[in-house]
């Protein structure tokens, strides 16, 4: 199967504003509405893409137990004509399976996704409470068919030290999976693959 990897934008980098619908919810949610005392943790996931399937168990552990403590957003960018699967519906049912609690963002433009540098999902970004990036990449460094059990360990770590006032640790790694089915826009623009 075709990968894809993150682009591991620099660390520090300010959170990109945004104003998204939530598929489960039909409500608008904007950055600028987000409870500014608690970190913020952006996973780029979809419905087709195996890795995030893969991912799903430790996903939904993840928003368990960081739900209270944490603003939890997934976000989405496929273009659904690519990829039916991932369309708001197919999206919505994700959320269900993932026991999602959080919102699940859907970007039909892509511009939201292109300011956080977006690339392939699964990828995420923590950001603390400043908005500043501390973390991006992997959410997890198992893949599909290694019959390693996915854990969240490296987002887990980080989001302990966000939480305890620590540094996080700058050595990481980027995400890998599907390549974002970008919406063929112009000559330069990333043209998706299927």
């Amino acid at each position: 199967m075709p990968m894809q990897q993150s682009t591991m934008i620099p660390l520090g980098s300010s959170m990109p504003t945004f104003t998204l619908p939530d598929v489960v919810s039909g409500r608008t949610v904007a950055s600028d509405t987000l409870d500014v005392n608690k970190p913020v943790l952006v996973l780029l996931i979809c419905a087709h893409c195996p890795f995030s399937r893969h991912l799903a168990p430790a996903i939904k552990a993840l928003a368990h137990d960081y739900r209270d403590r944490v603003t939890l957003l997934a976000l989405s960018a496929n273009d659904p004509k690519i990829v039916p699967e991932d369309s708001p519906e197919g999206l919505k049912g994700l959320a269900q399976t993932l026991e999602w609690p959080a919102p699940f963002l859907f970007d039909q433009s892509q511009d939201v996704a292109r300011a956080f540098g977006a690339a392939c999902s699964p990828e995420c970004y923590l950001y603390d409470a400043r908005r500043s990036l501390v973390y991006r990449g992997q959410i997890d460094d198992s893949r599909p068919g290694t019959g390693r059990r996915p854990t969240a360990a490296p987002v887990r770590d980080a989001l302990e030290a966000v939480l305890r006032g620590l540094p996080v640790d700058p050595n990481q790694k980027p995400g890998v999976g599907c390549n974002i089915k970008w919406t063929p826009r112009s000559a330069g623009a990333p043209i998706a693959s299927r």
